[in-house]
């Protein structure tokens, strides 16, 4: 439900009404004829009430004059006259006790670079609602396919159904695109959001999730509209066993604030979606077709247990394409196990390669009961999902009949182990839509696509991964400190990580060369120098290790005197086996993010990085750091020594509890690098750059 906030207390308005309406009132001319044929056709039974200043009746319905002369407060209402006439009629209808309506008229915010009272417009449009939902403005409405309820005011593709998904998108366009898919997937509502001036999308799924009759939701998302709203829906989701997935759009947006840190390079605002997407077991995919192939999945099967999969075809090409496909996912292509290896021998024949994926060439092709036996032992393996790759011939000009047959053997095979199944058609148009419907209705999920099918896999499983793990806790939420952020000293920074436990070199700033060389004395060589000050010290020259005598100390810190405010002298840390960087940077949506990745001077050359949101724990970072690539030299690569894996999750904590303890004044952390010691050694933060602002 949209919700806002008066007097701190949380206000929230209840959809049901609208997009589950018993009575719909249309204004308007064209458009809302469109919306009374669209009812009819797909046979609204509930009462439609049409308005209108002139005609005295459309498609046969008696025509009212205004709000006030309808019969009854309608449930739900579609809009379709001009922006400064809706306003008046939102706030009629308000005053009704309506339930909502669908402002179709455009020319609010999205048009504000053109028409300078847009944005005036829009705000007077959400006052006159009140309490009253309203979806838009500049929006189509939406389509009710279980009731046969459109406020929807053009074509679409769909046709009555009892149960299936609901996608939600702010584009109208995109909705009109979706509707007319062929790839078997049954569309219980589609919704779209325009202008999302009052209802998000995300208060639009939390309300289509409580229908009983909705299996799964997708969301096609250009912006996120509220953080709370979200984190509601990932609740609800995960309490009511509906799986949420996601089309997030935006890669190539850029961090909004400006930084001087390599954190804010590896943490754009694409990266934190993700992470709090995953931290919220919402799916994201990346096309719209993927979109809808997860749909089918999840509808079918709901969230895999696992990333594991099987593969069958009747060509080593196809077994090929599969493989290749899966190495960029985190598909995996379990080994069988012993106990399936004889029986598929048996079925398949000696010529037959027993692996997987499963190329179990044609010697069982037109054979429903061999394939059967076939299909059925690879299901018995445990795979989250078992595919079978088939591309149909036309039907136009070729038999299918032996296709068809492969069909049943998968759905015999699925009914009889219990397993998730799904058919696949490398290509999309390779699989007829009839035999979509058909395989659907068998709890068989078909495919359109390789790449899809596997980015469906990813999705659905990380949604059960997620799903299996403890509630993670609230995200944090800090409002941001005021005025220009105030850069730390190198050594103020290490000094506030080291009182929550970050391992730090002994070190001792000095402001001289001479104060310097000092120091290095009273620490005891070997000794690394650094200028303070300075962002980037070794693109700047502004630090130097392993020197040995004073000598060295001061003819270093005299050649760095030019770019350094001072020195900080440090006792140098032994070799490494790998340099990791951990940081902090405040997102404009999900506030304070931690990064962790490869670190050192290629910390953006490689690009081997982790998001996590906050708050987290020892058990999300470990994760994390297992997933990076760099991961293989803390596991002691070639024979190498392994890191002191242990110390570094110790450590990667400890900076967040710094952020977590000061998230409303750190506006950017910077520990680069983490210098991890062979195991049992620990872990040294050698760097470390912290920017603040002033408390709110």
């Amino acid at each position: 439900m949209p919700g806002r906030a008066e007097g701190g207390i949380l206000v929230t308005r209840s959809l049901d009404r609208l997009i589950r309406p018993k009575s719909i009132a249309v204004f308007g001319g064209k458009e809302a004829r469109r919306v009374i044929y669209q009812c009819d056709k797909m046979g609204f039974s509930g009462e439609i009430w049409p308005v209108h200043p002139r005609e005295d009746e459309i498609l046969g319905r008696k025509c009212y004059r205004s709000v006030a002369d309808l019969p009854g407060a309608p449930d739900a209402s579609f809009i379709g006259v001009n922006r400064e006439l809706t306003i008046g009629i939102i706030r009629d209808l308000s005053a009704r006790g309506a339930g909502g309506a669908v402002c179709y008229a455009s020319g609010f915010r999205e048009a504000v670079s053109e028409l300078s009272d847009g944005d005036d417009l829009q705000k007077a449009l959400v006052d006159a609602a009140g309490d009253m939902p309203i979806l838009g403005p500049n929006c189509y409405g939406f389509i009710n396919m279980l009731d046969g309820a459109l406020l929807w005011p053009d074509q679409h593709g769909m046709l009555r159904i009892e149960k299936g998904v609901a996608v939600l998108t702010q584009s109208s366009n995109i909705a009109c695109n979706i509707s007319m898919q062929q790839r078997g997937l049954p569309l219980a509502y589609i919704l779209t959001a325009g202008n999302q001036a009052q209802t998000g999308l995300a208060d639009l799924a939390c309300a289509v999730l409580e229908d009983p009759r909705v299996t799964a939701v997708g969301l096609h998302i250009e912006g996120f509209d509220s953080l709370e709203a979200l984190e509601r829906l990932g609740q609800r989701a995960r309490d009511l066993k509906k799986p949420v997935v996601t089309l997030k759009v935006g890669k190539s947006e850029q961090a909004q604030l400006a930084t001087v840190s390599h954190t804010a390079s590896l943490a754009g605002n694409d990266a934190v979606s993700s992470a709090l997407l995953a931290r919220l077991g919402i799916g994201r995919v990346e096309t719209l077709p993927e979109l809808l192939e997860t749909l089918k999945l999840l509808h079918v099967a709901g969230p895999l247990p696992n990333h594991d999969i099987s593969s069958m075809s009747c060509s080593g090409g196809e077994a090929s394409l599969m493989a290749d496909a899966g190495v960029k996912r985190k598909v995996n292509y379990r080994a069988l196990e012993d106990f399936q290896r004889q029986p598929l021998r048996e079925t398949l024949g000696q010529m037959v390669t027993i692996s997987n994926p499963l190329d179990y060439h044609t010697f069982v092709w037109g054979n429903r009961e061999k394939q059967t036996e076939a299909f059925t032992t690879m299901m018995q393996g445990g795979y989250g999902l078992n595919l079978v790759v088939l591309d149909f011939p036309r039907l136009d000009r070729c038999d299918a009949a032996d296709w068809i047959t492969t069909c049943h053997a998968v759905i015999d095979a699925a009914k009889t182990s219990g397993a998730n199944a799904g058919i696949v058609a490398s290509m999309a148009e390779n699989m007829p839509e009839e035999t979509a419907e058909m395989l659907m209705r068998n709890g068989v999920v078909p495919f359109y696509g390789i790449e899809e099918a596997l980015a469906a896999a990813d999705a659905a499983a990380g949604i059960g991964e997620a799903w299996a793990k403890p509630q993670s806790a609230p995200l944090l939420k800090a409002a941001a400190g005021e005025g220009a952020p105030v850069t730390l000293t190198e050594h103020a920074a290490k000094q506030a990580l080291a009182a929550h436990g970050l391992p730090v070199p002994k070190g001792v700033s000095a402001e001289t060369a001479a104060a310097a060389a000092d120091a290095a004395e009273e620490l005891g060589f070997p000794v690394v120098l650094k200028g303070l000050g300075v962002a980037h010290k070794t693109e700047a020259g502004a630090v130097k290790l392993n020197l040995a005598n004073r000598e060295a100390v001061l003819e270093a810190a005299n050649a760095m005197a030019g770019v350094a405010a001072g020195f900080l002298v440090e006792k140098m840390v032994g070799k490494p086996v790998a340099e990791l960087i951990v940081g902090a940077m405040r997102d404009p949506v999900a506030g304070p993010v931690l990064t962790i990745g490869a670190g050192g001077i290629l910390v953006e050359l490689l690009e081997d990085s982790a998001i996590l949101t906050l708050p987290t724990d020892e058990r999300t970072i470990r994760e994390a750091i297992s997933g990076l690539n760099i991961a293989k030299l803390l596991g002691g690569y070639r024979g190498g020594p392994k890191g002191d894996i242990d110390a570094l999750v110790a450590a990667v904590a400890s900076a967040a509890s710094y952020v977590v303890s000061n998230a409303s004044i750190v506006e950017e952390l910077d520990v680069n690098p983490i210098m991890v010691l062979p195991e049992g050694d620990g872990v040294v933060a050698a760097d470390a750059l912290i920017r603040l602002r002033k408390n709110p």
